[in-house]
């Protein structure tokens, strides 16, 4: 089967589907998806950044937690990505586009020690945290419950490990 692509005046939606959504809405959809893709892409990158450069007590426990967190936002790329390619999108993950559509803070790079880190981390995934949790009701305003499954189940991810990141550096009332 061949792959028919659209008029490049189309963009965003780039290749032919036979999904139900109208094509209005499914260019909104891979719009929000391409914007939390390249936030993706910057956390991902802030979660090296922090670990190459982590020092201090807890540095084994802080590397361990930087990976863990690294390969969970590696895989909502690849989710992200693979779900605006079956949208008819075309999935803009490069790194020239990332850095210069993130929506995420930008990390810090004289920080060396290992709270300071965590630190930026949790202020990171709390700010990713937050743009998920909009995409998600902006899916489900679009009437695509599986795009807004997609985010809720990052969503529910990166909960997770901004707790984990918080934790070790606690805010207190």
């Amino acid at each position: 089967m061949e792959i028919e692509l659209t008029a490049p005046q189309d963009y965003p939606v780039f290749y032919k589907t036979r999904v139900g959504l109208p094509l209005s809405d499914r260019m909104e959809l891979i719009d929000l998806l391409n914007l939390r893709l390249v936030s993706s892409i910057d956390l991902m990158i802030q979660l090296k950044q922090a670990h190459w450069n982590s020092m201090g007590p807890p540095f084994v426990a802080m590397l361990g937690l930087f990976d863990q967190i690294h390969e969970a936002a590696a895989n909502h790329l690849d989710q992200l990505a693979e779900h605006i390619v079956q949208l008819g999108g075309l999935a803009e993950g490069t790194l020239r586009l990332a850095a210069s559509h993130t929506r995420l803070p930008a990390y810090t790079i004289e920080l060396s020690e290992g709270i300071s880190h965590t630190d930026a981390v949790a202020t990171a995934l709390s700010v990713f945290a937050e743009q998920v949790r909009a995409s998600t009701n902006e899916a489900a305003e679009l009437d695509d419950g599986v795009t807004a499954n997609l985010f809720t189940e990052i969503s529910r991810g990166i909960d997770q490990w901004f707790w984990f990141a918080e934790a070790h550096n606690p805010i207190t009332a």
